[in-house]
């Protein structure tokens, strides 16, 4: 198999320094860091009430890095216009609400096809490729492929939360999910990536299945880099992911 590649979610280095106010730590400085460690790519996800990230972050972030920038977002107009001024190499749409602590499920496509195909064409135009967050559903994904999106990230929070919870059979049967939405979207044309809730403890299954070719990690690896070291804790990452793909 193909090596895997890892895209680095920088969005919560921007919640410490949010936390307390001020420049520190700058979730620019982490991007570059991450690309000088091996990543592949650096996400980071514009919410609509910039708990994250802010618009100018986005715009230096896109302006320091040499590896490519996936610009994460709900499908708002504000958002739509800041990603085409911003060039990012890919936007990915995700389904957001404000009292929500972290990503809730997948983006609904089959009941918003028309909209979402409308949606994504001008990025389509400007160059960026167009991922949709969606859960392992055969619907969405066929839905997916038909509004004219490239990516699909595959929600793997419903497996990362069974295994971290001892659930073995629940986590089989998402992990069996995972694997047929995998295979049903590259049927169709769709690149794969996978990710939310990725650790070193549940990523091997993930990483193993053939059709996907990227995994996006973020609020894990930031925690680790608080006792290792980003460096050291994308390494450590890359290694089981490498071993996953028999390198």
């Amino acid at each position: 198999m193909d090596r895997l590649r890892l895209g680095v979610n920088i969005d919560h280095v921007a919640t410490i320094r949010n936390a307390r106010g001020g420049d520190n730590p700058d979730p620019v400085r982490a991007a570059l860091l991450a690309q000088s460690a091996g990543a592949d790519g650096i996400t980071a996800h514009l919410r609509e009430d910039r708990r994250h990230v802010r618009d100018a972050d986005m715009k230096a972030i896109a302006e320091a890095i040499d590896i490519p920038l996936n610009f994460e977002m709900a499908a708002t107009e504000e958002m739509q216009r800041i990603a085409l001024a911003t060039k990012p190499h890919a936007v990915c749409l995700v389904p957001e609400r404000r009292e929500e602590r972290t990503t809730e499920g997948g983006l609904e496509v089959a009941g918003d096809a028309d909209r979402l195909t409308a949606y994504i064409a001008p990025f389509t135009e400007a160059g960026a490729r167009v991922s949709l967050f969606v859960a392992p559903d055969p619907r969405q994904i066929e839905a997916s492929a038909r509004v004219g999106a490239a990516v699909i990230e595959l929600h793997t929070g419903a497996y990362c939360d069974a295994v971290a919870e001892g659930r073995t059979e629940e986590a089989a049967a998402e992990l069996e999910r995972l694997t047929a939405a995998a295979a049903q979207a590259h049927d169709l044309g769709l690149e794969v990536h996978a990710g939310h809730g990725l650790a070193y403890d549940n990523v091997t299954p993930i990483a193993a299945i053939p059709q996907v070719v990227e995994l996006n990690i973020g609020h894990f690896l930031i925690g680790e880099a608080v006792f290792r070291g980003l460096p050291a804790a994308l390494a450590e990452m890359r290694r089981l992911m490498d071993l996953a793909r028999g390198a």
